[in-house]
């Protein structure tokens, strides 16, 4: 993934700006409460990163956050608003990296990801985790590319919406086994799991932040995740490379961002008090059990990434004629 490259080259400067993290550098926020809006369901796994990181942040600092998820349209309804914003620090951003997938499927996009916003810091990366009902027949992901080939289109698989990032993962799988599953979309990730553990449809990329728990209490059966190496909180799942899909990695990253026109100073000091919770043990450890893997780069390298994902979404979804109005 490019996104390995970029992280590394930003992972010692973005610590040492973790250590030098003073409470003063809260003054620099204004007096009222931080609003993150998420532009995703409560439940998921953007949102219970931010209610990690909040409230974190808020002990930290004293300032007072607020997370609010306005939902709607793939996440472009709360992108919207926070790139409207006044850029004053009182409202930012955390989202996954649907926000440089978007730019490629809608064509009346009222945001631009790149100049309508200044990029603050990485948070973490998650793989996903192939998930079936306990019924379907699958028991590997060889076994589930068998059953599909098959039965050519006659077989469902779940998405948080359309263009979303499980949406393009399994896209990407149908184009490298060559199978054709049917998609159905649902309003957000808790609603298509709740369908898929009730048998309603049987296949579902899930993230693993999400998935884990439903896998362990035996509510669907795991295939494999989408990372380039096992996931710690599934560490008996193989990947999907290990299960017979050389090359095929699907993860998503989370970002915060701030409106376009924050000044540098404000943006220095939530880049800074962020990269500080993340490098606190105890964050560490709760975001690793949740299948997270911290990653706190600093603004430059969420510019770069979000660019360079931007390139990388683009020809998987015209291949796939994805296109949302």
């Amino acid at each position: 993934m490019r996104m390995h490259g970029v992280i590394q080259a930003a992972a010692g400067a973005a610590m040492a700006l973790a250590f030098m993290a003073a409470p003063a550098l809260a003054q620099n926020w204004p007096a009222k409460a931080v609003k993150l809006i998420v532009p995703f369901p409560a439940g998921g796994s953007a949102d219970t990163l931010s209610r990690i990181i909040t409230q974190e942040l808020q002990d930290r600092t004293g300032q007072a956050f607020i997370v609010e998820n306005r939902t709607g349209a793939g996440g472009n309804i709360g992108t919207d608003a926070v790139a409207k914003a006044p850029p004053d620090g009182t409202t930012l951003l955390l989202t996954p990296s649907s926000i440089a997938i978007a730019p490629a499927l809608y064509e009346k996009l009222t945001w631009d990801p790149v100049k309508d916003f200044a990029p603050v810091t990485l948070l973490g990366s998650i793989p996903m985790v192939v998930v079936v009902h306990p019924a379907f027949p699958a028991q590997s992901l060889k076994e589930l590319v068998a059953q599909a080939k098959a039965r050519p289109g006659q077989i469902n698989y779940a998405s948080g919406g359309f263009g979303t990032t499980n949406h393009l993962a399994v896209e990407l799988f149908k184009a490298q086994t060559e199978i054709d599953l049917v998609h159905v979309a649902y309003r957000g990730n808790p609603l298509a799991v709740v369908d898929v553990i009730g048998g309603h449809v049987p296949v579902f990329f899930d993230f693993v932040l999400t998935g884990a728990p439903h896998v362990r209490s035996g509510a669907v059966r795991a295939l494999a995740t989408t990372g380039a190496q096992r996931s710690s909180v599934l560490p008996d799942v193989p990947t999907a490379m290990e299960a017979g899909m050389p090359g095929f990695e699907a993860s998503t990253w989370f970002g915060v961002y701030a409106p376009a026109g924050t000044s540098t100073e404000m943006v220095t000091a939530i880049s800074t008090q962020v990269i500080a919770v993340l490098a606190t043990p105890a964050v560490k450890k709760r975001l690793a059990d949740l299948g997270l893997e911290p990653m706190q780069t600093g603004p430059a390298a969420l510019g770069e990434l979000t660019k360079s994902d931007l390139a990388k979404w683009g020809p998987i979804i015209k291949k796939a004629g994805i296109k949302l109005e």
